[in-house]
């Protein structure tokens, strides 16, 4: 992989001006064994004080305040980061967890915690009923199990991008057959917590040099996929809606165990309640010149 530079620009503009409150911005890639974090900047119009933080997951917020009136907010987010992710990558799956179902090391299951209970009502176990028809046996191979789960969704739903903000229930993601990229992430950890597993939501950028990879934009897109942990191996990354298993084409900014805790930008404003008139995100993902 090469190293990429990624640009993230959030526009806001309103009708007069307004008085911003402080915002929260997620906007810094996360480093780990697959990425290195080269620079990363961030610069808003009108000019903003950054104070930075970790919240539970480690992910790095940055809470700007602002102290002039604007009729527009321009967050900027430039960063330069070295993804050497795997695109066929091996897990050393512990000999315990080779086989589903299997139980958690007690201290795992301790600190996995709210990641093991689903988040949307399901109190019908519809989700629960759907997720284990792909449960071949007893025992079945555990992989190939959350493989197929993956590869499941993305053959039964259709993807559709979705530019207004917000994420669709997983049941109404089954009923309806379509759903964008943040649909088909939610869908899969829900599916997955019903069986028992440890899942969390990731949110970032996909890089597409060639937009053939769903979800992409003819410079890069933001994206959301997800994690499932299995002992040995760790947190294994699947993006069900490109049928992929491994990290490769991604770049992490947060992880979380529900999506609207990742919104890369948020805030309030103080103002006439028809004052707002627009947002708009614009996102490229390119790969550095080697010379």
């Amino acid at each position: 992989m090469p190293m990429l530079n990624i640009h993230h620009r959030t526009t806001y503009v309103f009708r007069e001006n307004v008085s911003l409150m402080p915002h929260r911005l997620i906007l810094r890639p996360r480093e780990g064994r697959e990425l290195r974090l080269l620079r990363h900047e961030i610069f808003t119009s009108p000019e903003a004080e950054l104070s930075w933080s970790h919240d539970v997951f480690g992910n790095a917020i940055a809470s700007a305040t602002f102290q002039t009136r604007s009729d527009s907010l321009v967050v900027d987010s430039a960063a330069t980061v070295d993804l050497t992710a795997s695109a066929w990558p091996v897990f050393d799956i512990a000999a315990s967890a080779i086989n589903y179902p299997f139980l958690y090391p007690d201290n795992d299951w301790i600190d996995l915690g709210a990641l093991t209970v689903q988040q949307h009502d399901d109190a019908e176990q519809r989700l629960a009923t759907w997720a284990r028809a792909f449960v071949a046996g007893s025992p079945t191979d555990t992989l190939s199990l959350l493989k197929d789960i993956s590869l499941g969704i993305a053959s039964s739903i259709s993807y559709q991008s979705r530019e207004e903000e917000g994420t669709q229930m997983p049941l109404n993601t089954l009923d309806r057959g379509w759903g964008s990229c943040r649909d088909f992430a939610v869908l899969f950890v829900e599916a997955l917590r019903s069986l028992g597993f440890g899942a969390r939501i990731v949110s970032g950028y996909l890089f597409s040099p060639d937009v053939t990879l769903t979800g992409s934009a003819d410079q890069g897109s933001t994206h959301a996929w997800a994690e499932v942990f299995v002992p040995g191996a760790g947190w294994i990354t699947f993006d069900p809606t490109n049928r992929s298993m491994g990290g490769a084409n991604l770049i992490p900014v947060a992880v979380s165990r529900d999506i609207t805790h990742a919104v890369p930008v948020s805030g309030s404003f103080t103002g006439a309640t028809d004052t707002f008139l627009s947002m708009n995100v614009a996102v490229e993902v390119n790969a550095l010149d080697p010379a």
